[in-house]
């Protein structure tokens, strides 16, 4: 049988657990019965492959399930937290690491990187940027592509020759933030990473009503260890939040090639207006060419990209100018979404505005940032 296409396997990768009901049913259950024993010996939770259940904090049913289809979608050993910020401290408490290589990103991952340093203390962890050479044998890089706000790819090659894995093959773990590039539009396993790490908020949870963060490594061993922090920890996701994600995973491949599509449509449309001073998209950077497109890098996208506008008051005025577009934070839901960053973090330009599309069709979105971006610079709005 040749290898399933994405969306056979977001349906069926959990067919053996299937039971008489179509859908997963929810249950809200914390704990389990034990099972009597027929010949004398206890049955034991094993985590990779549960027989029985005995707590929710080790796992369910449904989080059993979640993780199978997660594992064969993304290509690697998937374990899911509470959030994505739970993920990224899971990765950290794993590998210890002395020295971490990080550049822009994700406001929140810095923060939990702080929380790290402050736990191990500031005299035994080093942060650089990505730039500098990996020399520290306990060097863990943390690379966001695409970047969030910008939605600009970074090239996965590049950093792995920071990591020198050709002299020192044990040197360096390289971890991966795909959140803005769910699959299809990449696989960072392909071009040679250690860990990929989603905030399964966005694109895999898709309808903005669900926390959760994902982590993929490439073997079991490494995957058992995590499990054992994320359990002892408590950061494991709760039992609501783990079936709508697994109800939202059944149409990932459906929503998002249309909002990566949509989304480079927007942005191109965007780039070159007078009342937008600057627009960032992975389409619209430099090398482009060599990192987007069917084999590459990114396949295509990203949906979430941001624009610079000419002064702070248009800036804070657009987002309440539209009528499709919903003014809050987040991404990867199936509404569009637009906010002035600088609500979010604080460390942002009050000019800069990031956009994330949803499903909706890029005719109306393209016709609802026009009359929008008219208002906005007019002083005027809804």
């Amino acid at each position: 049988m040749s290898p399933q296409q994405l969306g056979t396997t977001l349906l069926h990768a959990d067919d053996a657990h299937e039971r008489a009901d179509v859908a997963p049913s929810i249950s809200l259950t914390t704990t389990f019965r034990h099972t009597p024993s027929t010949d004398g010996e206890f049955v034991e939770f094993d985590p990779e492959d549960p027989k029985t259940y005995l707590y929710s904090r080790y796992s369910t049913p449904v989080l059993y399930r979640l993780e199978k289809v997660l594992s064969a979608a993304i290509g690697g050993h998937t374990i899911v937290y509470g959030s994505g910020l739970s993920a990224a401290f899971g990765v950290l408490m794993h590998y210890q690491p002395e020295v971490i290589a990080i550049t822009k990103g994700y406001h929140g991952v810095h923060m939990v990187i702080k929380k790290y340093v402050e736990l191990k203390g500031s005299n035994n962890v080093k942060l650089i940027d990505l730039s500098q050479p990996f020399t520290h044998p306990k060097t863990l890089a943390w690379v966001e592509t695409p970047l969030n706000p910008t939605g600009e790819v970074r090239d996965l090659a590049f950093c792995l020759y920071m990591t020198d894995r050709k002299k020192l093959p044990e040197q360096g773990i390289l971890v991966v933030d795909s959140t803005l590039a769910p699959p299809p539009l990449s696989d960072p396993f392909k071009w040679g990473v250690d860990v990929i790490m989603h905030s399964g908020t966005k694109y895999f949870g898709g309808h903005s009503d669900a926390l959760m963060g994902t982590i993929s490594v490439k073997s079991m061993e490494t995957w058992n260890s995590l499990w054992h922090t994320r359990t002892y920890l408590g950061l494991v996701p709760g039992s609501m939040e783990q079936w709508l994600v697994l109800r939202s995973l059944r149409t990932l491949h459906l929503r998002v090639p249309k909002q990566a599509e949509t989304g480079t449509k927007i942005a191109q449309w965007l780039n070159g207006r007078k009342d937008v001073e600057k627009v960032w998209h992975a389409s619209l950077q430099e090398g482009a060419e060599g990192l987007i497109g069917k084999g590459k890098q990114l396949e295509a996208g990203p949906a979430c990209f941001s624009i610079f506008m000419k002064d702070k008051d248009a800036a804070a005025r657009l987002p309440f100018a539209l009528k499709l577009f919903t003014p809050a934070t987040s991404l990867g839901g199936v509404e569009s979404l637009i906010e002035q960053r600088l609500l979010s973090d604080p460390t942002e330009d009050p000019r800069l505005v990031r956009l994330s599309i949803g499903v909706e069709d890029f005719e109306d979105l393209r016709a609802d940032l026009e009359q929008g971006l008219e208002a906005a610079s007019s002083g005027s709005g809804k």
